[in-house]
């Protein structure tokens, strides 16, 4: 009953948006392209609230995304994406922050029809209770292409664990994001960006989502801001979950430097 309430709450602050807001218009169809670039040059935070549903009990993660842009030359941008979780533990009933990651994408300040970045990410380690205890580093890696409202591209990682303690477990992870977005009227669009993960330390590691969802890109005031819901199943998940309900909000904000 709870999660309703949550999805039907979003469903109401997106759908009544014309009483509060101003649509977005024409000359913002560049934004609404530039926001399913994931290393576009605009400063932005996304709160990204993740509810997971298992047997008897729901997991539920909120991702605070600040991402940060810098041009350097005015050849190339360096896009700095970090993501700091704060999960809840349903068996323990407590909550803690996780593994805050902090990437940092070199992509070209004017690319061409292929839009792409590289660079590393280090991921720093928590504790058991909301994630790994080692601290790792992986190469990252993520191209698009864009063309009438239409987006398709995937982002890349594989952490590797540091440090020799012998009472931290070690940590090989990969991460994937596919997303395929399609821009309709009124600031509207349509998406799917499911995350695969896979813990190559355990023998069934593999989290395998399917699924998609819808958005909006409005205005609060002057403040353009990304709404989005979306459900994912899972094929494969190492705990059984079942699915995932993802809700997000991104506030996109002026570049004062």
């Amino acid at each position: 009953m709870k999660n309703l309430k949550t999805l039907l709450l979003f469903s109401f602050l997106v759908f009544s948006t014309n009483f509060f807001s101003q649509e977005v218009d024409s000359k913002q169809d560049n934004l609404a392209n530039q926001i399913q670039n994931p290393i576009a040059d605009l400063v932005s935070i996304p709160f990204q609230n993740n509810i997971d549903f298992y047997d008897g009990f729901n997991r539920n993660t909120l991702n605070i995304q600040p991402v940060t842009p810098f041009t350097v030359e005015d050849k190339f941008n360096i896009i700095v994406r970090t993501i700091i979780p704060i999960s809840s533990n349903p068996i323990t009933n407590t909550t803690g922050l996780g593994n805050v990651t902090l990437s940092a994408f070199f992509t070209p300040a004017k690319p061409g029809k292929i839009i792409w970045g590289l660079g590393p990410a280090l991921q720093f380690g928590t504790n058991e209770k909301y994630g790994f205890q080692r601290t790792s580093l992986a190469p990252s890696a993520v191209a698009l292409y864009q063309k009438n409202g239409w987006t398709f591209g995937g982002l890349m990682q594989n952490f590797f664990g540091l440090g020799n303690d012998a009472s931290k477990p070690e940590v090989n992870l990969f991460y994937m994001q596919i997303f395929v977005t399609k821009n309709l009227a009124n600031g509207w669009y349509v998406n799917s960006a499911p995350i695969i993960t896979n813990d190559w330390k355990l023998d069934k590691g593999l989290v395998l989502p399917i699924g998609a969802g819808f958005g909006k890109l409005m205005k609060l005031g002057k403040l353009p801001v990304n709404a989005q819901i979306g459900y994912y199943s899972f094929i494969k998940h190492p705990a059984n979950a079942k699915g995932q309900l993802r809700i997000q909000a991104t506030f996109i904000l002026p570049k004062f430097y």
